[in-house]
């Protein structure tokens, strides 16, 4: 069984420090749907805003439907996002107060229904990014080297 992530936002966790995960369910209409099931959709400059007490996905691009007709939906059109009132009220207090946005990181099928991995997080500066590599990049090279040392341990 293959995996259920449809869309994957590359850039959050590299332009990001993730503080906290959460899922949330979208608002889409009929064509919106089929096209996100054909990964036809871009999270990379998407953000979630708190607007009247309700939690929006802004910039959140969905290529018209490849088989639509004139009743196609917009592209950039906001979605809403379905949470718990309560969820919605710590969420809109955290990214108001502490300066924390709201970052999607993934979409996926659960149960037949497109969910969106929403993730409270707070802006990297550029020498965070590159400390970040510099330590992915090390423990890289400790992995390999480590697996050298076991294959020649075996022979």
């Amino acid at each position: 069984m293959g995996s259920n992530t449809l869309i994957h936002n590359r850039k959050a966790r590299h332009d990001f420090t993730i503080l906290e995960t959460l899922e949330a369910g979208l608002v889409l209409k009929g064509t919106e749907v089929k096209s996100i099931r054909a990964h036809k959709a871009h999270l990379d400059e998407s953000f979630g805003f708190v607007e009247k007490g309700e939690i929006f996905l802004f910039n959140f691009h969905v290529d018209p439907y490849e088989f639509g007709n004139r009743e196609n939906h917009d592209p950039l059109r906001k979605k809403k996002l379905l949470l718990h009132a309560s969820e919605i009220e710590r969420l809109a207090a955290q990214v108001t107060q502490k300066g924390l946005t709201l970052v999607p990181l993934k979409m996926y099928l659960k149960e037949g229904r497109i969910k969106v991995e929403l993730a409270l997080a707070k802006g990297k500066q550029q020498a965070d990014k590159r400390e970040d590599l510099k330590k992915r990049e090390a423990h890289r090279e400790a992995q390999a080297a480590m697996k050298a040392r076991f294959k020649s341990l075996k022979v």
